[in-house]
């Protein structure tokens, strides 16, 4: 029997420091029916990313792992469009994505697996800080101005476009490539709101997005959760009910 292909993707951005801690806990022991690749992905960092990402791979030559480098700063959803493009071209199945500041734990790799493969119908699966509740996230050391954060916009997005998601604003992902391959992810923004708007895509084509519980951890990595951030998915959240309801038009999200 052929294995399915699985990717790993590690973003990073000034991620050098935690790396090596972010592969080895990798549970490749748990995934052993899948033929597994790492692909550790820096966004054009002035630090020592790359070279601490190809030390790893130099390290570990038994097991297959690719390292790529932005020539330029491509922008979190940019960075993850040119991944996704990367994950068609080579034809792998599904895809797990993960931040290489260790805040995501990459234990939960086999759960989101599960979830997207166990059904057919479910296009991607993440992983909810908040789907048990606040008080777990806040036990993994969530500041509480982020917590309160993420719950209030969280539930502006469900209420305006009538869903039911615990944590709208995580960054571990696993795509099942089948519903990737027309590519129209392509037309969606380059800044860090490409997730919220990748969901919003997914939900006026009706595809089932998936959570699984995870705890996080957090140390001094920078929090993307401020005013300026907040502002802008409330405003863009408003716009895709106007889309939704068909009260404005949008090339970006109805045309193939």
């Amino acid at each position: 029997m052929v294995k399915k292909k699985v990717l790993i993707f590690i973003i990073s951005y000034k991620a050098s420091f935690r790396l090596l801690s972010v592969y080895k806990k990798i549970p490749y022991k748990k995934l052993k029916k899948y033929n597994v690749t790492v692909l550790f992905s820096d966004d054009a960092s002035k630090d020592d990313t790359i070279r601490f990402a190809t030390k790893i791979k130099k390290q570990n030559k038994n097991k297959r792992i690719i390292v790529k480098e932005n020539k330029n700063n491509l922008g979190y959803g940019g960075h993850i469009k040119k991944c996704l493009n990367f994950l068609i071209n080579e034809k792998f199945d599904y895809a797990i994505m993960i931040h290489g500041d260790g805040q995501f734990d990459p234990k939960y790799i086999p759960d989101l697996l599960n979830s997207i493969t166990k059904n057919k119908n479910v296009g991607a699966s993440t992983g909810s800080r908040l789907k048990k509740g606040s008080f777990s996230a806040s036990k993994g050391g969530m500041p509480f101005y982020k917590l309160l954060g993420n719950i209030l916009l969280t539930k502006i997005f469900n209420l305006l476009l009538n869903v039911n998601f615990t944590d709208a604003h995580t960054g571990m992902w696993a795509y099942n490539l089948r519903f990737l391959k027309h590519k129209k992810f392509n037309k969606l923004t380059s800044s860090f709101n490409f997730d919220q708007e990748f969901r919003f895509k997914n939900i006026l084509e009706n595809k089932k997005i998936t959570e699984i519980p995870i705890k996080t951890k957090y140390g001094d990595e920078r929090s993307q959760l401020h005013i300026k951030y907040a502002l802008n998915f409330f405003f863009k959240t408003l716009s895709f009910f106007l889309i939704k309801n068909k009260i404005i038009k949008s090339n970006k999200f109805y045309k193939a």
